[in-house]
């Protein structure tokens, strides 16, 4: 997979993709990043990407050309032309169902936005879809390009194992059981019997439960339209 990256603001990446399973993942060859700087691809002298918007108002508006010569430019160089995605609050909320479809493209282009908002006509005319990784405000769409790409790498067969995968949260549509690890006993604390019992059908059914209790305590949205019971 190619995710390419397109910021105003490029340095807040330095860091991030070179540490972890991040790292590994590039280091197997099995994912590529690449990040580009949105002031490249303007016009003006001083390299501004942004303007005042028509009509008034506060803040500053993002402008077109930069992002469709930014595009345009990623696509020629590294094909195939690739999903276009603009980090908005505006986009459908980021689940791992629309990670699992995003995960089978080959490459990805990742538009981040920033200031007061974006040229209408970014929208409207160059990319594919709009996604945003929950209700809040954020400076700008870095740190969700950072959130989106962290969990796409994650997909990619070979960076983890599939157990792995298949025991995380939201990977059957509930959250994770409880863990627990050495000591066994810490400060009063008790690891729960039944994980040191050797019987792996009771703890399958254990942190079953567990799992669906949680749920349903915390994000009891997560069961709505699922039929589930604790010993699935």
């Amino acid at each position: 997979m190619l995710i390419n990256i397109v910021s105003a603001f490029p340095g807040l990446f330095q860091s991030v993709f070179d540490e972890s399973m991040i790292k590994i993942a590039q280091e197997k060859d099995l994912v590529r990043i690449r990040i580009h700087d949105l002031r490249d691809f303007s016009d003006d002298r001083h390299r501004r990407v942004d303007d005042y918007p028509y009509g008034g108002g506060a803040g500053m508006v993002m402008k077109p050309e930069p992002f469709f010569k930014a595009v345009k430019t990623i696509q020629k160089k590294y094909p195939p032309k690739g999903k276009v995605i603009l980090m908005s609050p505006q986009g459908l909320l980021l689940t791992q169902n629309k990670l699992k479809e995003l995960s089978k493209e080959k490459n990805i282009i990742l538009l981040c936005g920033h200031y007061e908002g974006i040229d209408e006509r970014v929208r409207k005319y160059l990319v594919d879809e709009e996604i945003s990784i929950g209700d809040y405000i954020l400076t700008g769409g870095e740190i969700p390009a950072m959130v989106i790409a962290d969990a796409l790498i994650r997909l990619i067969p070979g960076v983890l194992n599939v157990s792995s995968l298949e025991e995380e949260s939201f990977s059957k549509g509930l959250l994770e059981y409880p863990q627990f690890t050495r000591p066994r006993e810490y400060e009063g604390m008790h690891v729960p019997e039944i994980l040191l019992s050797g019987d792996h059908e009771k703890i399958r059914k254990w942190r079953a439960e567990k799992a669906f209790k949680r749920t349903l305590k915390r994000r009891p949205d997560l069961l709505q339209n699922k039929k589930i019971t604790g010993n699935t």
